[in-house]
């Protein structure tokens, strides 16, 4: 059956009658020829399936994040598995799924880009094809509790690197990581030329929400030439809380939707900014023109404390001017104050966390 059949074919049987709905994580790097035409055929499948989200394509492969029904999202998965371009490179271990559906996303977005994960550099300079060694989640589970049990762990040869955003790590993290106060991926290569020296001659075991971005980072740290080995975890920490729900990892998940966190365990890793209580679900800052996340607890709430910052807090006070596309930032003024690299000299590993009362 051709694609454009299979597409009319699937829009008859996936509906829009499904309360159920389901979000789907997944990538695959391989060698695509015209990822035009990918995008096209992306954006005609998941409009018949009625799924939203954001699919990148590139030259290098294809990073895909969809919502909408379980059936519909089970075609999509069927379909992928199915067509000649990715069914040697995939497998239904690679998509990752979780409790959502099409209301996570305000729309569909399928693009072309130079990379299917932002991380600033050329894949022709530094290619997807010579990433850290793959561990499986038992696997990795192993090298942290080795890592852990260790009495004294800045001097211990590996680092557990954390290398999403800072905002990420701060409401869940596996204990005892070095995890970097950046904002964006793209600032990853920037902090890891700036703290070299402190990967030098070190295992260094690598994660990050579902593992594309280990996937590049991992061949970037493996470049530098001065790890002594590099490991990142297959499927991320998505994967991992799939078989260890009450492993290392503590706290939520971050997720880039409307759903911003997972739960896989009860640990509260991090508190309200206004009052320090043990808090960890994100709002927008209430500064229509701000996009800054903020953690900010129902009691601080209730007492209008809603914006991320002092500064925004103010101009939440009086009358917001008309929004315009360019009158929205997404650096304020409490981010413009954290370096954009950071400098990790000694080392600073987060420290265990407590497990949280139930």
């Amino acid at each position: 059956m051709s694609i454009q059949r299979r597409n009319i074919h699937l829009r008859r049987k996936s509906g829009e009658g499904s309360d159920e709905g389901e979000v789907l994580l997944y990538y695959c790097y391989r060698d695509l020829e015209d990822p035009h035409w990918i995008c096209a055929w992306q954006t005609a499948l998941c409009q018949h399936l009625h799924l939203t989200g954001k699919v990148r394509i590139a030259t290098e492969g294809i990073n895909g994040t969809v919502g909408g029904s379980k059936l519909a999202t089970r075609l999509y998965v069927e379909v992928m598995l199915s067509c000649p371009l990715f069914k040697d490179y995939l497998c239904e271990e690679d998509f990752k799924t979780s409790k959502g559906g099409a209301c996570c996303f305000p729309e569909l977005r399928v693009g072309v880009f130079e990379e299917i994960v932002p991380m600033g550099i050329s894949p022709n300079k530094i290619s997807y094809k010579k990433p850290g060694i793959h561990l499986s989640p038992g696997e990795f589970h192993k090298e942290v509790e080795k890592f852990l049990s260790q009495a004294n762990q800045e001097q211990s040869d590996t680092i557990l690197l954390d290398c999403r955003n800072f905002y990420e790590s701060k409401i869940g993290r596996f204990q005892g990581c070095l995890a970097p106060d950046i904002r964006k991926f793209s600032y990853f290569p920037s902090y890891v030329d700036k703290n070299l020296e402190l990967f030098r001659e070190k295992r260094v075991l690598m994660y990050c929400t579902g593992g594309i971005r280990c996937e590049r980072g991992s061949a970037y740290l493996k470049a530098k030439g001065v790890c002594k080995e590099v490991f990142q975890l297959k499927g991320g920490i998505h994967k991992y809380l799939e078989e260890f729900p009450d492993g290392f990892y503590k706290g939520k998940l971050f997720v880039f939707d409307d759903r911003y966190a997972l739960s896989y365990n009860s640990d509260i890793v991090s508190e309200c900014a206004y009052c320090g209580a043990p808090w960890d679900q994100y709002k927008l800052c209430s500064t229509s023109q701000c996009r800054q996340l903020v953690l900010t607890c129902p009691a601080c709430q209730g007492q209008g404390l809603t914006a991320c910052c002092v500064t925004c807090q103010d101009k939440g006070s009086r009358p917001a001017p008309s929004p315009t596309q360019n009158s929205f930032k997404e650096e304020c003024d409490c981010t413009a104050r954290r370096p954009r690299i950071p400098s990790e000299l000694p080392q600073q590993a987060l420290p265990p966390e407590p497990r949280a009362e139930t």
